[in-house]
């Protein structure tokens, strides 16, 4: 197998692409009744940390479920703050805050979390009885629907550069969320999958089998390890403000007060009354500045957090609608690009190499066409985002959508903002939150 990649685009690559799969799982148990979830507050402030908030891969599935629901629990929290009046499942009013989107991308983690699950029980039933062929390599796995067709699409593909049918199957099951559609185009069907085997191939392991966990564990703990930071960052910095805000006088609150008084680790007052002014400044311009990196280079991500904050209770006290909704989308930006620039880049392109997994950037790479948000009844697909961009290597034999890195952070903000669009045309189906990924977590805990 030869180590060049077939194509000329960018290195890397990531995709929290899910697989959202069917078929038969352990039998569940009675499902627990759903709770308040309570984020652990930043160390300045005296509450002891949610013991469950670890990147734990034996609990990936259940912390997941915490996560996403903890983001519902935000995002209306939040959403009442911008807007009295708003109820669950209601028409919105004000633009939706960041927090909305949130747990529609939790959710695609948990996804591919449990595709990984999943590639990892065909890996085990493979190593006692080698399957005969993709179809029942698949059965083992429990796909069904259209994640079934992905994974056989992939694993068939795969076939082609030498791999077994338990070890192609694992590997398509990876990528089972994909949208077919993006599949349809030979040339990234066939990037696609030589990433993913030229990823196999350099893999930590003594048999084919052995390199087929270590990506799907690579997968399944750079998801986690996302998740788990964002959370662990933005929503326990939003719990902890609400608290704050409780206590401070609530809708008495003035912006000002914000900046000059909530106090965040990692973030200073100076610091976010010059990311509060800077969009006051800005808040109007189309489009509005994105590139905070350039523009705000001495603020640090946190206090952005508190500049956005502000931003919502300058919101809050904005009567006329645009006005208004265009400091939520500021302040989602801010939001956003914290999250992305901070929060979660570690995850994807951690500073040394982790034990036991394959380069995270590079089986990222291969599945970055893959990916797709679905928000309610609509979905963000990154093909569709990809299509409409230029030519990066005006090369006829590599497709647009293969020539992009998910890790790489320049890759991914563009990206990230036009799913916001996408989300703000259709805010409706924004709030149709996502149920549960799968009736009991318990019995999904693996070593």
């Amino acid at each position: 197998m030869s180590n060049q990649d077939p194509s000329s685009s960018n290195p890397g690559g990531t995709a929290p692409a899910g697989t959202g799969t069917s078929g038969p799982l352990p039998s569940p148990a009675p499902p627990e009744p759903t709770v308040r979830i309570e984020a652990a507050p930043p160390r300045n402030v005296l509450r002891a940390p949610a013991p469950w908030l670890v990147a734990d891969s034996s609990r990936a599935l259940d912390i997941n479920h915490r996560i996403t629901q903890g983001y519902i629990q935000l995002a209306h929290d939040l959403q009442t703050l911008l807007d009295p009046e708003h109820r669950p499942g209601g028409s919105p009013r004000v633009l939706s805050n960041w927090f909305a989107f949130a747990p529609h991308a939790s959710l695609e983690a948990g996804k591919g979390m449990l595709g990984a699950y999943l590639a990892r029980a065909i890996i085990d039933t493979a190593q006692g009885e080698p399957a005969p062929s993709i179809k029942q390599a698949l059965d083992r796995g429990g796909l069904a629907g259209p994640d079934r067709l992905v994974a056989e699409k992939v694993a068939g593909t795969l076939r082609f550069f030498g791999l077994s049918h338990d070890v192609a199957a694992s590997l398509g099951t990876l990528l089972s969320a994909a949208n077919l559609d993006v599949l349809a185009d030979p040339r990234t069907l066939w990037i696609t999958t030589w990433r993913v085997a030229r990823v196999l191939h350099d893999a930590p392991g003594a048999t084919p089998l052995d390199k087929a966990e270590s990506v799907a564990r690579t997968l399944e703990q750079l998801l986690l390890d996302g998740n788990v930071a964002i959370y662990g960052d933005i929503a326990t910095s939003a719990r902890a403000y609400l608290d704050w805000r409780g206590e401070s006088g609530g809708n008495e609150v003035k912006p000002l007060q914000v900046v000059e008084t909530f106090a965040l680790d990692e973030a200073s007052a100076s610091e976010a009354s010059r990311a509060r002014d800077y969009a006051l400044e800005h808040v109007k311009d189309s489009p509005q500045p994105t590139h905070f990196g350039t523009v705000l280079p001495e603020v640090r991500g946190r206090s952005l957090l508190v500049a956005a904050f502000a931003l919502f209770e300058e919101a809050r006290r904005t009567a006329e609608s645009s006005g208004r909704n265009a400091l939520v989308a500021f302040a989602n930006n801010y939001l956003a690009w914290h999250e992305q620039h901070n929060a979660v880049q570690p995850a994807f392109t951690p500073s040394s190499p982790r034990a036991g997994e394959v380069p995270r950037d590079a089986l990222m790479h291969a599945m970055t066409p893959t990916l797709r948000l679905p928000l309610g009844p609509i979905a963000w697909e990154f093909s569709d985002y990809s299509e409409r961009q230029p030519d990066r290597d005006h090369n006829f034999l590599t497709s647009k959508p293969t020539e992009y890195n998910w890790a790489a952070f320049a890759d991914r903000w563009p990206a990230i903002l036009d799913a916001f669009e996408l989300g703000y045309q259709h805010q409706a189906g924004l709030w149709q939150m996502p149920p549960p990924l799968i009736p009991s977590l318990d019995l999904l805990e693996v070593d």
